[in-house]
């Protein structure tokens, strides 16, 4: 058995990893922290976990978090560095906020508006090369909700040299709770209930540059994307649908084969049969992605729709996953791609 401490454990994806890993046969948990809740019971939070029904929240303390085997930092953006950079070397972490994700120290800067605290393994494990990364490494930075969604759509495309670098546009839709449990007056019921909206529109959403980053790493050269996130009614899940105009003499073929290829042998990515649109109800409560291409030949543009959880493979499910590799464990370990329906 493993122990494992949280921080951030009173919000959405700290709810969340604490169900994932109250399923998971080779750990225990430590250290259950949440600041501003210190002292409350977990069950009047998280009415879900009757299993955590007689505990409370730990303070956040850097000792107590330490008494573990591994962390995992479930805090907003901008808070994981100072504790990351007190907690002993000896205890592996997974930070699921975007502190140490960026590699571009300006581009932290400019979009979150604090200085840059340094780069981690990005824990994508599906991308090329990265698995063995975090397999050997003591430090993950989990990426975001949309650029994983956006990543697992497109990386493999780039990486083949089948789409152009410059003329990438995404749109996608998240639930509610990705924005998080602080209350405010744009999630409020009324607001949300029978209503869509964009927000952050015209390239600035902080996560533009992690997207940018992923993909350009894939194609060996500079991306550039315009992104347009949307606010569906719905608590979770996450449909994107990611465009890029296709390289001269590149067909349908070549293209689905790609992706077919790419993820044949992953347990969470499925690239779809031909016809059947992901939908984000197929992967809610999973660590599950799910992916559908189609080529406009009229415009001569890919056009590949993903759908994720995003507390699940866009947060906490892929956090365990990390920690898996991490620890030794099978990468599946307490992880599922079944949803639940209806």
């Amino acid at each position: 058995m493993v122990k494992i401490s949280i921080a951030g454990a009173s919000g959405y994806a700290g709810g969340e990893l604490l169900r994932l890993l109250l399923a998971h046969p080779e750990i225990e948990l430590g250290c259950i922290a949440a600041g501003g809740k210190a002292g409350e019971r977990i069950v009047d939070v998280h009415p879900n976990l009757s299993a955590l029904a007689d505990r409370t929240f730990d303070n956040t303390e850097v000792n107590a978090l330490a008494d573990a085997d591994l962390t995992f930092l479930a805090l907003p953006h901008g808070e994981s560095a100072a504790i990351a950079h007190q907690l002993p070397s000896s205890v592996a972490i997974v930070d699921l906020g975007a502190d140490f994700r960026l590699s571009n120290p300006n581009e932290w800067e400019k979009f979150y508006k604090l200085p840059h605290a340094g780069t981690w393994t990005y824990g994508l494990p599906e991308l090329d090369g990265n698995r063995d990364k975090v397999k050997g490494s003591t430090r993950v930075a989990n990426p975001g909700c949309y650029p994983t969604s956006v990543a697992l759509a497109l990386a493999p495309l780039f990486s083949a040299g089948l789409v152009e670098n410059n003329d990438v546009l995404v749109v996608a839709a998240s639930g509610t709770s990705g924005a998080g449990r602080k209350p405010t007056d744009s999630l409020l019921a009324t607001q949300v209930l029978g209503s869509m909206s964009a927000y952050k529109v015209g390239g600035l959403h902080q996560h533009t540059p992690e997207m940018e980053q992923s993909l350009s790493r894939a194609a060996g050269l500079d991306v550039s994307l315009s992104f347009t996130p949307l606010l569906a009614p719905m608590p979770r899940g996450i449909l994107a649908t990611c465009s890029a105009k296709v390289k001269a003499g590149v067909s349908y073929e070549q293209l689905r084969a790609t992706l077919t290829t790419a993820y044949e042998s992953e347990t969470f990515v499925s690239v779809l049969p031909p016809g059947v649109l992901p939908q984000t109800s197929s992967v809610f409560g999973t660590n599950a992605a799910q992916i559908q291409l189609t080529f406009d030949e009229h415009v001569q543009r890919v056009i590949v729709v993903s759908a994720i959880d995003n507390l699940g493979k866009g947060a906490a499910g892929q956090a365990l996953q990390n920690a898996n590799l991490m620890l030794g464990f099978s990468e599946t370990l307490g992880l599922t791609t079944n949803g639940v329906a209806p």
